[in-house]
């Protein structure tokens, strides 16, 4: 027998959002628009770049629009004209009312967690920084409020313990490409039930990361500070800081391995030479293995200690 197909609208931007566009591309169902930002300013020449949404809408002749604002009156009456049955969200803006009531199946997204935790601009970072051993994605009904609507489907999977934020995005990327095609098909034979959320008297969230987020909190336990750096790992990226002579510079860590141990020196405290480097934490030591100091390439740590001339000039700031 032969599965129903959807007329599906596609609204997202980055590597994530493109991956599913893919598997809806792919799919039965027919992608009768897609919705991705305007091109975005960026490297040294400040060049105009094109989403991955964009790059992929354009090579398959898929009719695009990149609004300014949602609410644009035009913007709205050329959705309304695709007749779309469905509206697919992921990784993308938040959306007016008067935009995701407009299909007859209504607007699901995918978000990167299982809800109703870890709601918010940052779930696959707060997963790993708060040491959790399983994470999954979501597809719920969007409303007005944000991540809070009606759950369709849910795929679990485990994080690994050398997991980090790039290598558990590029998994749930997978997985939730799979669950939309599934929630897709599940809408179209009438076969899922949507069910509210979980209402948590605490549940864990997941808020938008700022620079000042960043900065690695060494009187913490040594896990703590591993899952720390694993959770912003590649990024947007841990840092610390270190005086080089009289010149303080950032330094990101990307990966090292921690042990828990007995010490007298203060948290924060490191010992640097030519064959080590190590800091210390409230309860132990941790050792970087991938670093970048300011104003160079991300580097092994063997690299950066090979290119330190004294190493008594490096000090906590």
């Amino acid at each position: 027998m032969k599965m129903k197909s959807l007329n599906v609208v596609f609204f997202g931007t980055p590597e994530f959002a493109k991956t599913a566009l893919e598997a809806i591309f792919n799919s039965h169902h027919k992608i009768v628009g897609v919705v991705t930002a305007p091109d975005k300013a960026s490297g040294r020449g400040m060049k105009l770049m094109p989403s991955p949404v964009k790059i992929f809408a354009e090579e398959n002749n898929l009719k695009l629009f990149q609004p300014e604002k949602l609410r644009n009156p035009e913007f709205i009456e050329n959705i309304k004209n695709l007749n779309a049955d469905v509206f697919v969200v992921v990784a993308f803006r938040m959306m007016p009312q008067v935009l995701f009531s407009i299909p007859r199946l209504g607007t699901f997204n995918l978000h990167a967690s299982l809800l109703p935790d870890y709601r918010g601009a940052a779930p696959i970072n707060f997963a790993i920084i708060n040491g959790e051993k399983k994470t999954g994605v979501t597809t719920f009904f969007i409303n007005e409020k944000i991540d809070e609507g009606n759950i369709l489907l849910q795929s679990e999977t485990e994080i690994l313990p050398d997991d980090n934020a790039g290598t558990l995005h590029d998994k749930l990327m997978t997985i939730g490409a799979g669950l939309i095609i599934k929630t897709l098909n599940g809408l179209a034979e009438n076969s899922i039930k949507e069910i509210p959320q979980p209402q948590k008297e605490n549940p864990k969230t997941a808020y938008k990361i700022f620079k000042e987020d960043l900065k690695i909190d060494w009187n913490q336990s040594s896990e703590t500070v591993h899952n720390f750096i694993r959770g912003m790992s590649p990024y947007p990226a841990a840092f610390t800081i270190l005086k080089f002579g009289n010149e303080e510079k950032s330094l990101k860590i990307f990966s090292g391995n921690f042990e828990v141990q007995s010490h007298s020196n203060k948290p924060g405290d490191f010992d640097i030479s030519k064959n080590e480097f190590k800091f210390y934490t409230n309860d132990g030591i941790y050792y970087p293995i991938d670093v970048q100091i300011q104003g160079k390439k991300r580097m092994s740590l063997k690299d950066f200690l090979n290119g330190i001339q004294n190493f008594e000039e490096i000090s906590n700031p």
